[in-house]
C-alpha cells in the first residue's frame, strides 16, 4: 500500500518509550531464535540489528504525527501495538528466502518486495488503515491478504482474535509459521480466496480489512461483517492510480452504509473476483 498525498507526513513527534518485542526481552538473540524457531534464514548481524533498531522511535513518531493529523489523536492501542511489534522480523523475502531487515524503520515508509507476488506494505499506511478500522479489545478481526503478516500481527496485539487469508500458497504456508515464535497465539492464518471470506467463523467479524484492491466488494465479506462491525477495502481498477479506501459500516439493524476516504494504490485481489472479470 501506498497513501495518497493527503497521507504525506512532513514532521514528527516525540516518540514513545520503545516497549520489549515478541519473546521477552526482545534482543538480537531473541530474534535469531525466533528466525529459526519460523524456519527463516537470517543473514542480518548483531550490529546491524541494532542500527536498523534504533531508527524504531522515529518511525513511531511519524506514525503518532500521521495518526493525529488525520483523526485528532494517535489511539494509544495502536501506538502500542505499533511499539511491540518487532517489524524487522517481518522484513523477509520469501523468493529469495533471506532477511532484509537491515532496513527496517526506514525513515521514507515505502512498500517492500516479499517475493511471490506480494509486499510489506509502508508503515504509515498501514497505521493509518489499523486506526481506520478502529480495532478493539474483545473484537475479532479478518485480513484478507495475509502478505508479510505484519498487519495481522499488529490487529493480533488489539483484538480478542485475529484471522488472515492469503491466496499465494507458498507464502501463506511460510507466513503461518512466524507467529508463534513471537508468542502471538491469537493469530489463525489459513490459504484460500479472501474473496469469499471466512465462513466457518460462527457469528462473523466486528473489524474486516482487506489489503488488496477490488473493483466491488465481495458480498460474503458484508454478509460476515456484525452489526456495529466496520470494513475497510481498497477499491479501484488493478494497477490505476485512481484507488481509494472506502470504510463500510453495518448498523444493528443490518443496515451498510459506506463512505470514501483517502487515495491509495493497492496490488489487485486475484482469485474468484479476478476470474468473474473474464
Amino acid at each position: 500500500m501506498k497513501l495518497g498525498r493527503r497521507g504525506v507526513v512532513t514532521g514528527l513527534l516525540a516518540a514513545p518509550a520503545v516497549a520489549k518485542a515478541g519473546p521477552q526481552p526482545w534482543t538480537f538473540d531473541a530474534y535469531s531464535r525466533a528466525m529459526a524457531a519460523s524456519g527463516r534464514r537470517q543473514v542480518i548481524k548483531a550490529e546491524e540489528w541494532k542500527v536498523a533498531i534504533a531508527r524504531k522511535p522515529r518511525m513511531l513518531a511519524t506514525i503518532q504525527f500521521l495518526l493525529t493529523h488525520h483523526f485528532g489523536n494517535a489511539d494509544p492501542e495502536i501506538m502500542r501495538a505499533f511499539t511491540e511489534v518487532p517489524r524487522e522480523y517481518y522484513h523477509y523475502r520469501y523468493d529469495e528466502k533471506v532477511d532484509f531487515a537491515a532496513v527496517a524503520y526506514e525513515d521514507e515508509s515505502k512498500p517492500w518486495r516479499i517475493g511471490l507476488g506480494s509486499a510489506l506494505s509502508d508503515y504509515r499506511g498501514q497505521a493509518y488503515m489499523t486506526q481506520l478500522c478502529q480495532p478493539k479489545a474483545g473484537d475479532r478481526a479478518l485480513e484478507v491478504g495475509t502478505g508479510s503478516g505484519f498487519q495481522i500481527s499488529i490487529l493480533s496485539r488489539i483484538v480478542e482474535r485475529a484471522y488472515s487469508i492469503e491466496i499465494i500458497e507458498p507464502l501463506g504456508n511460510a507466513v503461518a509459521q512466524i507467529f508463534k515464535p513471537l508468542g502471538y497465539e491469537n493469530v489463525e492464518t489459513r490459504v484460500g480466496d479472501g474473496y469469499f471470506g471466512w465462513p466457518e467463523v460462527d457469528g462473523g467479524f466486528d473489524v474486516v480489512i482487506v489489503t488488496c484492491v477490488a473493483p466491488h466488494v465481495p458480498p460474503a465479506l458484508l454478509e460476515q461483517l456484525k452489526p456495529g462491525g466496520r470494513m475497510v477495502i481498497p477499491m479501484g481498477q488493478p494497477f490505476k492510480r485512481e484507488q481509494f479506501l472506502y470504510v463500510f459500516t453495518k448498523d444493528e439493524d443490518g443496515t451498510v452504509s459506506s463512505r470514501k476516504d483517502i487515495g491509495i494504490y493497492f496490488i489487485p485481489m486475484t482469485g474468484a473476483l479476478q476470474s468473474a472479470k473474464r
